[in-house]
C-alpha cells in the first residue's frame, strides 16, 4: 500500500503467467487513461478481478467533477457525494473493506478503499470474492495496486492540466455551486412556508404539529448541511491549499541543498476554487524547480497572499537572474496562468536574482469561461488562441510551445473556421470578450 508522500506505487503482486498479459494490458489503460475516461478503463481492467456491476471514484481533486463513474447506469445515475463521504469517514485507513453501504439510495454490498495522499474514495458496487483464499489474496492486492495506480494518475493529470481542463472544471464548479444554491433557496423558502404554517395558532392538533416541526427542521438541517458540503468540494482554505503545498514540495527542499522559505498566507483569507489551488500549487512547483535549476541559487522565497479578489503569489531566488519569459517551462506556466484569466510578471536583475509575481483572480470573468466549449476547440488549438489573445505573433507562440511555425499557421487557420472570423484582430476580440486574456 501507497504512504503518504510517496511518488511512485508499489510493485504489483505476483501473478500466474497465464493472466499476465491482461494484468499487464489494465496496467497499461490505466497508466494513459485520460482523466474523462479513467473510471472506465478502471472498472475493465478490474472487472476479472473485483467483480461489480459498477464503480465509482471520488476525488476532491477533481473539484469541478469529484465523482467518476462507470458501470450500471441504473447505479451510477443515483450514487450522491453525502453517500460516499458517509462511506469514506466510516473507513478507519487506507486497507480495502467489505461491507453493506448506503449506494444509490440503498444498501448494497461494496468493496471500498481510500487513496491516503489524495483521501480519494474507491467504490465497488456487488463484488466477488473468490472461495479460494490464496487466489482471493492475489486479487485483492491486484486490486489496491490498479486502484493505486489510478488514484495516482489522477494526482499528476490534475497537477499538470491543460488550460482547456481548467476551464472545463472552473466551469463545472461555478455551475454546480449555482444550481446548489438555487435548490437551497427553494427549499428552504417551501419548509419556511411550512414551518409558519404549523406553528399558526389557529391548528389544534398539537401532537401533529410537534410531529412535522421536527422533521421539517430536521429537513432544513440536512439541506444547508448538503449546501455546506458542496462548498467544500469546489473551495479550499487558503492556509490549508498552503500547507498543501508546503508538504508536496517537502522532498524537493529536504535533498536540493537550497533554502527554500515559505511565507504563509494570512489565516482568514478567502478560500480558493479548488482549480485555483491546484493550478497555484503546480506554478509555484514549477517556478521552484526552474529557479533551483540555475546555478549558484542558494535561497528562494515562496509566498502567497489574498486580497479578496486574487490569489497573489511571489516566488524569489537570489540567483545570477537566469531565468526568462522565452523558457519553454516558464511559458507553459504562463500559459496556465492565462487560462484562469490571470497575470504573469517576471523581474529578472542580472547578478540580483529573478522576481515572479503571479495573480490569479478567484472569481471568474464576467462572462462565463464556460462558453468557450461551444467552439469545440482541441487542447493546443485553445493554447493558440490564448497566445493570440496576449498579443503574440506566430514565432512567439511557436517558441513558446515548442511547435514550428508552420504548424501555429495550421492551428491559426482552424481557428479561423471554428471561431467563424475572418482575421487576427476578429479573433483576438472574441477571445477577449469570453474572458481570455
Amino acid at each position: 500500500m501507497s504512504t503518504s508522500g510517496q511518488s511512485l506505487v508499489s510493485a504489483p503482486p505476483p501473478f500466474p503467467f497465464d493472466g499476465m498479459w491482461s494484468v499487464l494490458r489494465a496496467v497499461m489503460a490505466v497508466a494513459q487513461a485520460p482523466l474523462t475516461t479513467i473510471a472506465e478503463r478502471l472498472f475493465d481492467g478490474l472487472l476479472p478481478y473485483s467483480g461489480g456491476s459498477s464503480l465509482v471514484i471520488f476525488t476532491e481533486d477533481c473539484t469541478g467533477r469529484p465523482q467518476k463513474k462507470a458501470g450500471e447506469k441504473g447505479i451510477i445515475s443515483r450514487i450522491s457525494i453525502p453517500e460516499l463521504q458517509n462511506l469514506r469517514a466510516s473507513l478507519a485507513d487506507d486497507h480495502p473493506w467489505y461491507g453493506d453501504a448506503e449506494i444509490a439510495a440503498q444498501h448494497r454490498p461494496v468493496l471500498a478503499m481510500k487513496h491516503a495522499p489524495s483521501n480519494a474514495l474507491l467504490v465497488i458496487t456487488y463484488p466477488c470474492r473468490s472461495k479460494d483464499e490464496g487466489e482471493a489474496d492475489a486479487c485483492l492486492e491486484l486490486v489496491q495496486y490498479l486502484w493505486q495506480l489510478a488514484a495516482q494518475r489522477i494526482q499528476e493529470k490534475v497537477r499538470e492540466a491543460p488550460p482547456s481542463y481548467l476551464l472545463e472544471s472552473r466551469a463545472a464548479s461555478a455551475e454546480r455551486i449555482r444550481v446548489t444554491g438555487e435548490l437551497v433557496d427553494q427549499h428552504s423558502t417551501t419548509l419556511e412556508t411550512l414551518l409558519a404554517a404549523l406553528r399558526s395558532t389557529s391548528m389544534d392538533d398539537a401532537v401533529a404539529r410537534t410531529t412535522v416541526t421536527s422533521l421539517t427542521a430536521k429537513a432544513l438541517v440536512g439541506l444547508r448541511t448538503l449546501s455546506d458540503r458542496t462548498a467544500d468540494l469546489v473551495e479550499e482554505p487558503v492556509a490549508r491549499a498552503f500547507e498543501r503545498l508546503r508538504e508536496d514540495l517537502r522532498p524537493l527542499t529536504r535533498f536540493s541543498g537550497i533554502n527554500v522559505e515559505f511565507i504563509e498566507p494570512p489565516l482568514g483569507g478567502r478560500a480558493l476554487p479548488g482549480e485555483i489551488a491546484h493550478a497555484a500549487r503546480a506554478i509555484v512547483r514549477g517556478l521552484l524547480l526552474a529557479m533551483m535549476e540555475q546555478p549558484e541559487v542558494r535561497r528562494v522565497r515562496a509566498q502567497w497572499d489574498c486580497d479578496g479578489e486574487n490569489l497573489l503569489i511571489n516566488v524569489r531566488d537570489d540567483g545570477l537572474g537566469a531565468i526568462s519569459a522565452e523558457d519553454p517551462g516558464i511559458g507553459r506556466l504562463d500559459r496556465r496562468v492565462q487560462a484562469l484569466s490571470g497575470r504573469m510578471q517576471i523581474d529578472v536583475m542580472a547578478g540580483w536574482g529573478a522576481d515572479v509575481s503571479v495573480t490569479l483572480p478567484l472569481d471568474p470573468p464576467s462572462k462565463p469561461a464556460g462558453d468557450v466549449a461551444a467552439w469545440n476547440l482541441a487542447a493546443r488549438e485553445l493554447e493558440v488562441l490564448q497566445h493570440l489573445a496576449a498579443g503574440k505573433r506566430n514565432r512567439t507562440i511557436a517558441s513558446a510551445l515548442n511547435i514550428s511555425e508552420n504548424t501555429v499557421k495550421f492551428h491559426v487557420r482552424n481557428l479561423f473556421k471554428k471561431l467563424d472570423v475572418g482575421s487576427r484582430t476578429e479573433a483576438i476580440a472574441l477571445a477577449h470578450s469570453h474572458g481570455l486574456r
